[in-house]
Parts: structure tokens; C-alpha cells; sequence
């Protein structure tokens, strides 16, 4: 690093990236920011200056042997290599730099005075982690799957039993199907639908609520969709619909005629039923060119909008509180699922087709049914490609910590 290039950071003050350390200070206090930083995105450690930016420099002889020993040594599990370096100031000043990256095995932990303490980086402040954090950095880290946790108040009776045995049957086309109370259980125990607890058995799970509760919301309350119409280009205006809209993810389908392959849905699976909900508000009817049969154009293609409201709720973070949300303004629409993207995965990695299973139960089942390819190339080969075939434009993605926003842009309608 550039001398001018770290005294404009050093200006710049500390922020979520950035910390300043005097290098007397204990190790395991520049292990926290470490390991703050490893469970974030990463971050620089600059030792040698004071709190308010003032520069002393460091003082300790052989620092990088300090800092790799002491430090990252006997205080960081799991380990961490840092890149270190030192910038000299002027004759009399340096500074140790320590660059940690964006950990790949969180949570990272602190070890001292026999505990281990989760710390992230919020602002420019390194803080214990939160239960609700704690469960977002194991979920990273591959270590718990948060789909598989048991969901508070439900149990196998809020569990529709007939699509359960329909996805046996027809989607998996297992011809074993449980007969007495206690297969049924074990068979769903199998999948990972319901769980046991300390307190009660046959808990259903994250999972098994929203694949097959008859209404999921009443345990999930942050399942289901959100769907608002604003008549304007803003928020200022009062929303003309403002619904939620919940189901179980699978659909029940009854057999009229097998051999021909003929079927009557008897009830939609939930992204079905958000995308004829939705259809009254991006589409429109006219007459066709002989004037005789009614056309349906749409706004936005049917099957970009399918696609991102799957990938929305199968891909979301389920400790995020929030509920996914639709808005659909005069010129855009724009879908919303809680959660940021999972460990290192970035919007370049997505659109060249890579993908991180958040949820590999939800993402299993989905395939299982259709509704995904479970290839992650629905943005690359379908979102992207058919939006620049119907409008010309590619979608926008907006990412925070906190959410995955797409945003379309309006097609014109047909004259």
C-alpha cells in the first residue's frame, strides 16, 4: 500500500471497513476486530494510530510475528491467514497494516477466558453478535440449515397430509406410501418435515410449514407475499391494493385419467396463485388483429415473474423477520426477498451461474416439483435474456445485507 493511499484512508476515519489500533494494546482486543471482520466482508486493521486518527506508529519490535502468533494464533478459531504489511510514515513512524478477507467458514469465534464470543462488524463498532445473527453466520458457514429448525405452535396435524402423499406418489413417484400414524412420521422425520424438540415430538419444521401447512402464515409469520399497487411512479400516492397472499408451497392435483395423463388441480401451489393474483395488475386484454379473439399482454413477462417470486421465497433468509414483498408502480416493478446474499456469493457470481444453497430442503423439493431447474441459471437463462427480449432492458438488482431487490421496467402497452 501507498503511503498517500493510506493516510486518505487514515483521514477518512473508521467505518465498517476500517479500524484503528495502538499496538499496545491486548491481543485479544485486535482479535475481536478480526474476527468482526472475517464474519462480515472483511476489513483493515491499522495499527499504530489513536482512535481520533492521530498517527504514533508502532512501537513493538517484530509486530508481524506478534500479530501472527499472538493474535491470530491463540485467539481466532476458526483460523485466519491475514495479509500484513508495514507503511512507513517518515523517519520515525510506521504503521502495521492487517487486511482480513471475508471469511468462507463462519462463524468466527474469539477464544478467551474459556468462552467463545461472535462478534460482526456494525458501522464502525465490532459487537456480539445477536441469537438471530448468530444463526445467519452458522447458516453461511454450511453449519446449520435454519430450514430444518422447528417452527413454535405447529405440530403434524397442520400438515396436509393428501399433498404430502400426492408429492409421493406423483412428483417422486415412490409407490411406498405410509399406512399407519407412525410411518407418516417417520417418513416425514426422513425428510426433514417435522422434527422433535425437548418439549413435544412432531414439531413441523421451517420446511414442513411452508412446503404443506394448510396456512403457512399462522406459524411463519414472515411467509407468504406482500403485494402493493401504487397508481403513480412513487410512494406518495395511497396504495390502490395493498394484499397478502399465503399458501403452502405445493400444489394437490386429483387424477382424472391417467393413462391420458389428464389431471384437475384442486388446489394451486402458492407461486401459481401469486402469479394469477398478480395478473389483474401487469396485464391487460385487446382484441387480436382479426378482431375476434381476445389477446392477453402483459407488462412483464409471466415467466420472469414466476421465476423471481420462486427464487424469492425458496433462496430467502428465513431469520430475516420481513415478509417478501411486491410493488408494482406505474413504471416498474419491483420484488423484494429478505435476506442478503449467503457467504460469498455476489450478483457477478449469480449472473455467470453460480449459486450457494441457503436452503438445500426447500431448493430439493422445488426441483422436485418443477418449479426450479436447481441449476442456478434461471437469472442468467431466463430473468435477464426474456426482460431484454420483451423490453430492452435488463433488470436492476439492488443487494443490501438486509435484501435481494429486482427491479423491471414497464413495457408500454400494446396499441
Amino acid at each position: 500500500m501507498k503511503k498517500t493511499e493510506l493516510l486518505e484512508i487514515i483521514a477518512n476515519g473508521e467505518n465498517s471497513g476500517v479500524e484503528f489500533k495502538r499496538d499496545d494494546v491486548p491481543p485479544e482486543k485486535i482479535a475481536k476486530e478480526c474476527v468482526a471482520f472475517a464474519n462480515l466482508k472483511g476489513g483493515m486493521i491499522i495499527l499504530g494510530v489513536e482512535d481520533h486518527g492521530s498517527i504514533t506508529g508502532i512501537n513493538r519490535p517484530n509486530c508481524e510475528e506478534w500479530v501472527m502468533d499472538a493474535v491470530f494464533g491463540n485467539y481466532i478459531h476458526p483460523g485466519i491467514i491475514p495479509y500484513y504489511e508495514e507503511v512507513v510514515i517518515d523517519e520515525n513512524r510506521r504503521v502495521g497494516v492487517i487486511r482480513i478477507s471475508a471469511g468462507t467458514a463462519k462463524p468466527y469465534v474469539l477464544r478467551h477466558k474459556k468462552r467463545e464470543d461472535i462478534y460482526i462488524r456494525i458501522g464502525s463498532t465490532s459487537q456480539l453478535a445477536s441469537r438471530e445473527q448468530q444463526l445467519r453466520l452458522l447458516q453461511n458457514g454450511g453449519l446449520v440449515h435454519i430450514e430444518k429448525l422447528p417452527v413454535s405452535g405447529s405440530s403434524i396435524k397442520d400438515l396436509d397430509l393428501r399433498k404430502f402423499e400426492y408429492y409421493l406418489k406423483r412428483i417422486i413417484e415412490d409407490n411406498v406410501i405410509p399406512e399407519s400414524s407412525h410411518q407418516w412420521q417417520e417418513r416425514l422425520k426422513s425428510l426433514d418435515l417435522i422434527v422433535d424438540t425437548d418439549f413435544s415430538k412432531n414439531v413441523g419444521s421451517i420446511a414442513g410449514v411452508l412446503l404443506f401447512a394448510k396456512k403457512p402464515g399462522d406459524f411463519l409469520p414472515n411467509s407468504g407475499l406482500r403485494v402493493t399497487v401504487y397508481p403513480a411512479s412513487d410512494k406518495d400516492y395511497n396504495a390502490t391494493t395493498d394484499e397478502y397472499i399465503d399458501s403452502s408451497f405445493a400444489e394437490l392435483q386429483k387424477t382424472l385419467d391417467e393413462k391420458d395423463h389428464r389431471y384437475e388441480i384442486l388446489e394451486p401451489d402458492f407461486f401459481s396463485m401469486a402469479l394469477n393474483f398478480l395478473k389483474a395488475f401487469i396485464s391487460h386484454e385487446k382484441l387480436d388483429e382479426n378482431g375476434i379473439r381476445r389477446k392477453r399482454y402483459w407488462d412483464y413477462p409471466p415467466e420472469v415473474i414466476r421465476e423471481l417470486i420462486v427464487n424469492a421465497c425458496i433462496h430467502r433468509d428465513w431469520t430475516n423477520a420481513n415478509i417478501n414483498r411486491i410493488e408494482i408502480y406505474a413504471d416498474r416493478m419491483e420484488i423484494t426477498s429478505f435476506g442478503g446474499l449467503p457467504n460469498t456469493l455476489t450478483l457477478k457470481k449469480i449472473k455467470a451461474g453460480q449459486q450457494y444453497p441457503r436452503n438445500p430442503i426447500l431448493i430439493r423439493f422445488a426441483r422436485d416439483y418443477g418449479y426450479m431447474d436447481d441449476r442456478g441459471m434461471g437469472i442468467r437463462r431466463k430473468v435477464i435474456p426474456l426482460m431484454i427480449e420483451h423490453n430492452k432492458e435488463e433488470p436492476i438488482f439492488e443487494i443490501t445485507e438486509d435484501y435481494f431487490k429486482v427491479i423491471l421496467k414497464k413495457k408500454l402497452k400494446e396499441r
